[in-house]
């Protein structure tokens, strides 16, 4: 169902409240690249543009690559022979080596080995359209005085490390020298320098610390041997002081005390196994009867036999008991017997008690001898052992020199041999050769980087433009941001300047073809919104009476006069009868292009100079009566006449004669007219200039005028681009409205 109106209130809460929801979706993004894709083509193509005259202007570069290894096999062999004692190669020492190649010493070497201060490629300005730029520039600020050769080294320098590469080939012991110059053998030639530079400067450090070790070590290896020396013939002489006698590398009384020590070992387990035998046995004798595991435990056929004859008589007492009674003959005999064999047992277990505890005894003894013994060992040491202290601390201190002495005596004969071993741990395995491909600039690489930089910052201009875009192009914006319908979209008609008859009445006016453009375009877009504006009207006719329509706008030139004037013409075209009142009494347009010949009119009327049939002018083809304004002079108080009594029996007169009375009233924004017409006008059209009209003048006007929004049948948007507008609403665009009036002939 057509919505045809929208509340005061409503209209009032929130003129900007927009659907979350809808604006972040999918669609909503993709509307907007297509509505803006101008804009992102145009700034993609510069970007393109400028990526173009880069590469035609820039100088080429070529780099060329050498590659090194820093040989895990040679490393080993160093670390065997080396007296510096070398790490061992890891991750941190392959860093260490590439930040070796980025130093300055390196790179100085090879500038002064080649001679790159003479080259003008490292000390004058750079090549290409941009380096030229620069380079004069630069020469601006810059003192006439000559450099001197620190600055020429300097500069050169720093051109040499901007050109040059070095990095590990993942976690590799390869190590990549790169280096990027304009002529491709120079490339080459740089790129072997640097490798050669670092090998001789690697020989000249190990040979000179091995050289400083060597010195170091010579003498320290003299104070050594001397130490050494001294610390034996202290040892020697303490012995022969003390009568100190070694055994086989142990001294007598330590031989001795290891013996009883051991004997008191194998002395005291005895005695606590002893101890163990004779408390377990204790424990059963408090048994009257042992278990079976007992039993078998002591290994003793007297108590097995016993046991095995109880445990019998028992389970025949317990039979006859339970069959006789226990006071049965045979059941006393049978545990008199019972009693007589448990006292056997104990017998046998109390003998076998004596016996565990005499070995328990013996033990105890043994034990007692063998730590009186020890005593008396340990205290015949004691006087050795003091001596035997200081006696360790001189070998310890006589083992130590000799240790250091010999140690270091092996490192110095090492570094004698290594001063004359020329090798490196890193070798060469790819010798930089003549790049035939340039390196810079790579086409391919700008001309995509220059295209996603241009799509993206196309994007970013597209969004920029959609946000600062307060205009209305779509139905959905006057939907939110007025709320109110959007009753049709006019496209935008260029104007034919020809001739022709209107109102009897000869003139040549560029606007007058859009007056009559619904009748003499009746297959047209435009004509097919205004039979949709009509629709609505008619629809509306059901809810209230749509007799005295009212088209104004916001701003002046939005086209409220062609939009009246068209729509009257429609409706009186129709069949109806129509009379198109021109209410713009400030500047009255439409009496002007449609009764430029008129000499009465409206305000004649109102001041009752004239009868009304006297003033109105019929055209002959469509039969539209129009009421033309006729001002000899600037007029000061139009809101009043359009207030006054005599303008509402105006109203009410031509709402008797017409079927429709259609006035062009003034726009909104710069008169305050159209507000007193809401006691006599049924309806209200607002026209809305497409694509120009700011939002919140609109929403201004609207939020002042409350009795105009309550009577307001919706907007119009008019002056539409159609190519532009499908970009907003693929609805909206010409095809469909050019596929279906092809068959007539009909091309917009």
């Amino acid at each position: 169902m057509l919505k045809v109106h929208k509340s005061t209130s409503e209209i009032n809460q929130e003129f900007v409240e927009v659907d979350s929801s809808s604006s972040q979706s999918l669609s909503s993004y993709v509307n907007m690249v297509r509505r803006q894709f101008p804009t992102v083509l145009a700034v993609a193509s510069a970007c393109i543009i400028l990526a173009l005259l880069y590469l035609f202007t820039a100088t080429p570069e070529y780099t060329s690559t050498a590659s090194m290894v820093i040989d895990s096999r040679k490393i080993q062999l160093f670390q065997q022979q080396s007296a510096l004692g070398d790490i061992a190669l890891d991750s941190a020492s392959v860093e260490t080596q590439v930040e070796i190649l980025k130093s300055e010493n390196i790179s100085l070497a090879v500038v002064r080995d080649l001679h790159l201060v003479d080259d003008p490629e490292f000390t004058g300005g750079g090549g290409g359209l941009l380096g030229a730029i620069v380079g004069s520039v630069a020469r601006l600020f810059s003192s006439p005085t000559p450099q001197s050769e620190y600055q020429l080294t300097r500069r050169a320098l720093a051109r040499f490390e901007g050109n040059r590469t070095i990095k590990r080939l993942g976690q590799t012991y390869v190590m990549e020298v790169g280096f990027t110059s304009r002529d491709p053998v120079k490339a080459g030639i740089v790129a072997n320098a640097i490798a050669d530079a670092y090998i001789v400067d690697q020989l000249e450090a190990k040979y000179q610390s091995t050289r400083r070790a060597s010195v170091w070590l010579q003498d320290r290896i003299k104070e050594l041997r001397t130490q050494a020396s001294t610390a034996q013939r202290a040892v020697v002489d303490f012995k022969t002081a003390n009568k100190i006698v070694d055994t086989g590398g142990r001294l007598m009384n330590e031989q001795q005390l290891a013996e009883v020590n051991s004997q008191l070992v194998l002395t005291h387990a005895g005695t606590a196994e002893a101890k163990a035998r004779l408390d377990r046995m204790n424990d059963i004798v408090r048994q009257e009867i042992p278990d079976a595991s007992v039993a078998d435990a002591l290994k003793n056929e007297t108590i097995v036999k016993l046991r095995g004859q109880y445990v019998d008589m028992a389970a025949k007492e317990a039979i006859w008991s339970a069959r006789y009674g226990r006071d049965h003959m045979a059941a006393v005999n049978l545990r008199t017997q019972m009693t007589e064999i448990k006292k056997n047992i104990v017998d046998e277990l109390k003998r076998i008690q004596e016996s565990y505890k005499s070995d328990y005894d013996i033990a105890v003894t043994r034990e007692e001898s063998i730590k009186t013994s020890l005593n008396t060992v340990v205290s015949e040491s004691q006087l050795t052992n003091q001596a035997q202290v200081q006696l360790r601390e001189f070998e310890s201190n006589a083992q130590s020199y000799q240790a250091m002495y010999d140690n270091f005596l092996q490192k110095y004969m090492e570094s004698v041999q290594q001063q004359s071993f020329p090798i490196t741990e890193a070798r060469v395995i790819s010798a930089a050769s003549t790049p035939l491909v340039k390196t810079y600039p790579k086409s391919f690489v700008v001309l995509a980087a220059s295209l996603l930089g241009g799509i993206l910052l196309g994007l970013g201009a597209a969004v920029a433009r959609e946000l600062t875009d307060n205009v209305f192009r779509t139905t959905s914006q006057v939907q939110e941001k007025l709320g109110a319908n959007c009753l049709a979209i006019l496209p935008a008609i260029l104007p034919e300047g020809q001739q022709r008859t209107i109102l009897g009445a000869r003139r040549t006016d560029k606007n007058v073809p859009l007056l009559q453009y619904v009748v003499e375009h009746p297959l047209s877009r435009f004509s097919e919104a205004i039979r949709s504006l009509k629709v609505s009207l008619d629809l509306n006719s059901i809810v209230r009476e749509n007799r005295v329509l009212a088209v104004t706008s916001a701003l002046p030139n939005e086209g409220k006069s062609t939009v009246s004037t068209n729509l009257a013409q429609l409706m009186a075209h129709g069949g109806a009868r129509v009379v198109l009142v021109d209410a713009d009494l400030r500047n009255p347009s439409l009496s002007r292009a449609l009764a430029p010949d008129a000499e009465v009119g409206l305000l004649d009327v109102i001041a009752q100079k004239l009868q009304l049939e006297d003033v109105l002018k019929i055209d002959a083809q469509t039969g539209l009566a129009v009421l033309p304004v006729v001002a000899t002079s600037k007029l000061l108080h139009t809101n009043e006449i359009l207030a006054s009594k005599r303008m509402h029996d105006l109203i009410a007169t031509l709402r008797s004669k017409f079927d429709y009375v259609v006035l062009d009233l003034p726009p909104m924004a710069p008169v305050v007219d159209v507000r007193v017409t809401s006691t006599f006008v049924d309806t209200y059209i607002l026209v809305v200039e497409w694509g120009k009209t700011k939002m919140d003048v609109v929403m201004h006007n609207l939020r002042n005028s409350p009795e105009i929004q309550d009577k307001m049948l919706g907007v119009i948007l008019n002056k539409a681009d159609t190519n532009l507008l499908s970009r907003y609403e693929s609805h909206q665009g010409r095809y469909y409205y050019q596929k279906y009036y092809s068959r007539y002939g009909y091309l917009e």
